[in-house]
């Protein structure tokens, strides 16, 4: 299958943003504030992403503008001012990078240990690359996957693209990885994360997936796949050199009896209304890989009720299960895109009312915090208080799952550790420390803090 030159993968980064024709539509100084917010929190995107889906005549507000391009208001204004006069100076790029450096550190790189925790091992040694927080389900990030198409401004693992040292993790080695699936026929799950998995060529992707389908791997059930490759180069599944050696990849994993999951990452309807990404979902579902999508709330993107509902109509419409609301995590430019959790919930129900029963299948809005995956139900008024409704879709103790609890309502409240344990509570069910030992409140790993460990068994 040919490729046009549209259909080629063309990225533009800080180092030729201004080979893009449409900024020229912005003034200078706007330009020099992006490029000054570049500095700091990655800047990708493509020529698929700037000529397809952004509608440059309703920039800066475009929210697929606002997705994939940096924003002022995403640094501090002392912050964003210091970089920008370093620009204007012309400035040595150490001195840049080491002012962008203390900046980034401000801006909790890992929320919810997301390097450091859950690292599971091999007679000993530390794993890298891989996380193993629930017992079923294990995530791996392969080396080779640790970049995306696009990236997207919001994106709670930026730090992985910043070139930070001790920022990053992968895994390179695949019989390490195998191994250890090898020895733990505890985990049924494994999903491919990122960065983006589907940024690798086909024959990459192969040599993970291809061993699982043999023998000693009996126990791996489900594979899944978190990408953001249908919204930002659908050509990969179409017209790319490796599009049909890929697709013969899915369908292998269908016809070894196992099911693959493609967790698509879709935030705006905008990114399901071209020929192209409607053609690539075709050709992946016709392998037998089921695709279900996933998006945070984000402020200036898609916090609106209508256009959640109009999304889940159209991914219903083209074979696609709507399957997750995200809160936006603490992390990053969280100022600029976060919402209160009262706000995210009333746009969920609102959405939620307005489709059918089959794009009822998402659930939300949920935080993947240090505990576990909490969904926020709701709010209600309990003896004259009125509480938020929480439970446990995934939880670090199997027991918390689906187990019901309070928080105090806190119209300000974004994160799960903003709120407080209802009805006089001193702590909630699954913290382990008694207040008065360790004081509770936001913290660099944005979820409650003390909790009991994981249980495997």
């Amino acid at each position: 299958m040919g490729t046009t030159p549209e259909a080629r993968y063309t990225p533009y980064t800080l180092g030729n943003m201004d080979a893009i024709p449409q900024l020229s539509r912005l003034s200078e100084r706007r330009r020099l504030a992006m490029r000054a917010v570049a500095h700091v929190l990655p800047f990708r995107t493509n020529r698929y992403v700037v000529d397809e889906l952004i509608d440059w005549d309703n920039v800066p507000d475009d929210p697929m503008f606002q997705l994939t391009f940096p924003q002022p208001g995403m640094l501090e204004p002392s912050d964003l001012a210091h970089v920008m006069t370093l620009l204007r100076e012309g400035a040595a790029r150490a001195d840049i990078r080491g002012v962008a450096d203390r900046i980034r550190l401000k801006l909790n790189p890992h929320p919810a240990g997301q390097l450091e925790q859950n690292v599971p091992d091999l007679d000993g040694e530390p794993l890298p690359g891989l996380q193993h927080k629930y017992r079923e389900t294990l995530l791996f990030f392969p080396g080779r996957g640790q970049t995306c198409h696009a990236y997207c401004t919001y994106c709670f693992r930026w730090a992985q693209f910043v070139g930070m040292e001790g920022l990053k993790f992968s895994q390179r080695e695949t019989e390490t990885f195998h191994e250890y699936l090898r020895r733990h026929t505890e985990v049924s799950d494994v999903l491919f994360t990122g960065g983006d998995p589907m940024v690798m060529r086909a024959w990459h992707l192969r040599a993970y997936i291809e061993p699982l389908l043999g023998e000693g791997f009996e126990h791996i059930r489900h594979i899944r796949i978190g990408t953001k490759s249908l919204g930002f180069h659908p050509y990969k599944f179409v017209t790319d050199p490796d599009a049909d050696e890929m697709m013969r990849l899915f369908e292998d994993v269908a016809k070894a009896g196992k099911h693959l999951a493609f967790m698509a990452h879709f935030t705006h309807p905008r990114e399901l209304e071209t020929p192209i990404v409607q053609r690539a979902i075709e050709r992946i579902r016709a392998t037998g890989a089921v695709i279900r999508s996933q998006a945070p709330v984000v402020r200036h993107v898609n916090d609106s009720a209508d256009t959640w509902a109009d999304m889940w109509r159209r991914q219903v419409a083209l074979g696609v299960i709507p399957y997750y609301m995200f809160v936006e995590r603490d992390t990053g430019p969280k100022s600029y895109f976060e919402l209160p959790l009262a706000r995210t919930h009333a746009i969920y129900r609102d959405a939620f009312r307005q489709v059918s029963g089959l794009a009822r299948t998402v659930r939300g809005p949920s935080m993947s915090a240090t505990p576990g995956k909490v969904l926020v139900l709701g709010t209600q008024k309990v003896h004259g208080e009125k509480v938020f409704v929480l439970t446990f879709l995934r939880g670090r103790d199997r027991d918390w799952v689906g187990r019901p609890f309070f928080a105090r309502y806190d119209e300000r409240a974004t994160w799960l550790d903003d709120l407080q344990p209802a009805f006089g509570e001193r702590r909630f069910f699954f913290e382990q420390v008694p207040e008065d030992e360790a004081p509770r409140g936001r913290s660099s790993g944005s979820g409650l803090r003390a909790v009991s460990e994981p249980q495997r068994a």
